[in-house]
């Protein structure tokens, strides 16, 4: 069974319903979990919030957040995910932002550095990571990486 497959498991068993904030990701862990037959048993949408003004319009980011921090902050992604579940009444919102590269790196703020934000009903975790590797290998690490957090979530 695939990763997704098993994150999917793990909602219907729960009866939840998932919405994802996606960034750097761009759709890819839609893209996974839609590969899945029956997920819109428990799959409401993806943001795919690529641009810093659709994260303020469509998932609610503050302007302020975004000054202070970034885009690719822990920040960020809290609000991100908040905004998710908000913005379509899902059980559980997920978001990920980062730098996939090759470009969009600073001194602080390298290539493959990804912020995780998983939000169940108003309580949000995060997490960061520094993947390596080129701009698909960072894409496909974040989507797997995401949705293993969705999992060890739930299976508590």
């Amino acid at each position: 069974m695939s990763l997704a497959a098993t994150a999917g498991e793990a909602l219907r068993g729960k009866v939840m319903k998932l919405a994802l904030a996606e960034s750097c990701t761009g759709g890819l862990i839609a893209s996974m979990i839609t590969d899945v037959p029956g997920s819109s048993d428990y799959f409401l949408a993806s943001l795919v919030t690529y641009d810093d003004r659709a994260k303020v319009s469509l998932l609610g980011v503050s302007e302020t957040t975004l000054k202070e921090h970034g885009a690719v902050s822990e920040q960020a992604a809290r609000e991100m995910a908040a905004g998710a579940r908000k913005a379509t009444g899902a059980d559980v919102g997920l978001a990920v932002t980062g730098i996939a590269g090759p470009g969009g790196a600073t001194p602080t703020k390298p290539v493959g550095l990804v912020h995780f934000a998983l939000d169940v009903q108003g309580n949000v975790t995060a997490d960061k990571v520094i993947f390596p590797g080129g701009r698909t290998a960072i894409k496909k690490a974040a989507a797997e990486h995401a949705l293993r957090m969705v999992l060890s979530r739930l299976d508590r």
